[in-house]
């Protein structure tokens, strides 16, 4: 049997736009799609149909679809990493797989439940809304392969094919392992993903659904020693040699593991266009009115775990025992929702739905310390309600939701409302406020260990949140994002003063935080420049919500096609770099970063020198990372005591097959 393959030349001639009503949420992001050397692409499939690149659906869980994007950009550059997305105002840790610390923070919130905990450990956690379902005229492969650091690799690969017009499916898995270049930091993660995508004949039903499993395995080490910090910030010769520096931890391990059954359904109970077969251009009042029914379902069981073959008391404080530590926190959540959909192309969209969480998050002993009991498990119920409206009205687009806990042990709400207006293709803007309260992290409310200092049960009020944000875009000139919140209660790690040891508080001051972001790209010829600047300003009395002023991005690069347009090459430099501030410091027991105020770190730039080429369906890169570290000062932290990345050349490749 022979099949004959004709490969998508990958360059789109117009820009990924969201074919779905609700497109908000694309607002203000620049469309990695639109440069200067895009070409229009079709794929034949065996039976010579004809299926162009427009036609390799990617749905989002908010039903935002957008197409395959198989072009060379910076954009694609940015998101070039181990979470493959664009990772601006994250740092990242030595060793691929481990944390990062983050250098801005968004307070918008959309939820009324508290979060597992561990946050550290979340970065490359899958959550529902980062799973896509898929449509493809024909079946479709994606291959990602990147270095690590020392031994080990990164590698995604990817499957979907429709075996009807109705119904697709998806199989995915991203697995990485990698030494990395401190003792004890060996990383190894993995990430499974299955999805389905059904719609009947008649378009009155559809669903989607995922299956997900993901573990995310780390080697801890604590950080440097006090006399390592000393000689690495030295940078003599010797100490080069990263391996040869003593950590503080050299025999604990922690790991996130989780799945996840998800599952979408929606039954138009009547949809008027459809059954009459009337045009979009109808401007019959009645002719575009659908009513449905929607059923959201997701089951998660997910669990942190921290062992170590010896208690490090000097690190963590006394322990219960000596050796063999153990601890363990787990998570069940079962959620449903049930849905009413109304829309009418005169009132708009709206939704209004009911849903209950049935949660069971803790751990399988009891704890008396000093007199007190400290539970194993907060489990119960919460039932709650909410809705949505949407609406675009002469050029404007209107959208808001809304949701509160009626019952159960977890109180919150949450209010959020956009308005945009697109003036034409050069200029639009929008603006948005946002209300939230809700039960701190689980970890924070209640947490056991086999370290005696670590054993707490608090009550917290919620935290409350508000946010005001204003966006602008400028085409051809610069996309400009502000928002201004304000934050009562908030929950922090901080060391207690007197222990010296880590514990969540509450802050009882309001903090107002505000963010100016700047995104513009300045072209002369084949050669253009690329920038990121955001400015923060933060005003706390006590001093929990640390963030630097400024975090800056530039990158200077050249775009050409070569060899008669056989390849595409792309080459430059990018700076990274941030003001100094008191960086959060990082506990490998809670996996979380806590507030630290005795040392700014910050003030270093980050050079990287990257080639990347494009060949037919192939993206290659070629990066040689923070290539000045040997020159500008060992002052590098991604958190205190965890170093930087040193210089170190990385080779990756993206790979897409059609068949």
């Amino acid at each position: 049997m022979v099949f004959i393959v004709n490969m998508v030349s990958g360059q789109i001639k117009k820009p990924a736009r969201r074919v779905i009503e609700d497109d908000l949420n694309s607002f203000g992001v620049q469309d990695s799609l639109q440069n200067k050397y895009q070409e229009s692409t079709s794929v034949k499939n065996i039976k010579n149909l004809d299926a162009k690149i427009q036609d390799y659906l990617i749905i989002s869980h908010e039903r935002d679809t957008t197409y395959l994007d198989t072009s060379l950009t910076i954009h694609k550059d940015y998101k070039f990493n181990y979470l493959r997305k664009d990772n601006f105002g994250l740092i990242s840790f030595s060793n691929l797989g481990q944390t990062y610390t983050s250098l801005t923070h968004n307070f918008e919130n959309t939820s009324s439940m508290p979060k597992f905990g561990a946050r550290a450990r979340h970065f490359n956690y899958m959550e529902t809304q980062d799973i896509n379902y898929y449509r493809v005229p024909t079946p479709l492969t994606e291959l990602f392969y990147r270095t690590a650091f020392e031994q080990g690799q990164l590698a995604d690969s990817f499957f979907s094919v429709n075996t009807s017009p109705q119904f697709n499916f998806s199989i995915a898995y991203k697995g990485m392992r990698s030494i990395g270049n401190y003792q004890h930091s060996i990383t190894s993660t993995g990430n499974f993903r299955f999805t389905s995508n059904y719609s009947s004949k008649n378009k009155r039903y559809q669903a989607r659904g995922h299956f997900v499993t993901q573990d995310l395995f780390n080697e801890e080490s604590g950080g440097l020693k006090d006399e390592s910090v000393v000689n690495f910030e030295t940078g003599e010769q010797e100490f080069l040699e990263r391996p040869i520096l003593d950590v503080n931890i050299e025999n604990a391990e922690n790991i996130l593991r989780g799945k996840r059954f998800y599952l979408d359904q929606n039954y138009n109970i009547f949809n008027k266009a459809v059954e009459k077969n009337i045009p979009e251009t109808s401007n019959d009042s009645t002719s575009k009115s659908r009513l449905s029914v929607r059923h959201l379902m997701s089951f998660e069981d997910k669990y942190y775990q921290y062992n170590q073959a010896a208690a490090s008391t000097i690190i963590f404080g006394d322990a219960f025992k000596t050796r063999s530590l153990f601890d363990k926190a787990t998570l069940e959540n079962f959620y449903n929702e049930l849905q009413l959909d109304f829309y009418n192309n005169v009132l708009g969209n709206i939704q209004i739905n009911v849903n209950s969480t049935n949660y069971n998050y803790g751990y399988n002993k009891l704890i008396v310390l000093k007199g007190k009991t400290i539970v194993n498990r907060l489990k119960g119920d919460v039932f709650a309600v909410g809705g949505k409206y949407s609406k675009v009205y002469k050029g404007f687009r209107f959208n808001g939701e809304l949701g509160a806990n009626i019952s159960g042990d977890f109180d919150g709400n949450y209010l959020k409302a956009n308005a945009a207006f697109n003036l034409n293709d050069d200029f639009a803007a929008s603006a948005s406020i946002n209300h939230s309260s809700k039960a701190p992290n689980y970890n924070a409310l209640l947490y056991q260990s086999d370290y005696i200092n670590y054993n707490w049960q608090n009550n917290f009020n919620n935290i409350e949140t508000q946010q005001i944000g204003f966006k602008l875009k400028f085409k051809e000139l610069a996309n400009l994002t502000v928002d201004y919140s304000t934050i009562n209660d908030y929950v922090y790690f901080k060391r207690d003063e007197t222990t010296m040891q880590l514990s969540p508080f509450q802050n009882d001051k309001s903090i107002t935080y505000l963010r100016v972001k700047l995104e513009n790209e300045i072209k002369f010829g084949k050669f253009a420049i690329n920038n990121t600047v955001m400015y923060q300003n933060v005003q706390d009395e006590n001093n929990v919500l640390n963030v630097p002023e400024f975090n800056t991005r530039n990158t200077f690069y050249f775009s050409s096609h070569l060899f008669k347009k056989a390849l595409f090459l792309q080459t430059g430099v990018t700076l990274n770099y941030f003001t100094k501030y008191y960086m959060d410091a990082y506990n490998p027991l809670l996996a979380e970063f806590y507030v630290q105020n005795d040392r700014e770190f910050g003030d270093y730039p980050r050079l990287d020198f990257f080639l990347n080429a494009k060949i037919r369906q192939t993206r290659i890169y070629l990066k040689a990372e923070h290539f000045n570290s040997s020159f500008t000062g060992y002052n590098y932290y991604s958190a205190p005591t965890y170093p930087y990345r040193d210089f170190a050349i990385r080779f990756g490749v993206v790979w897409n097959f059609f068949l």
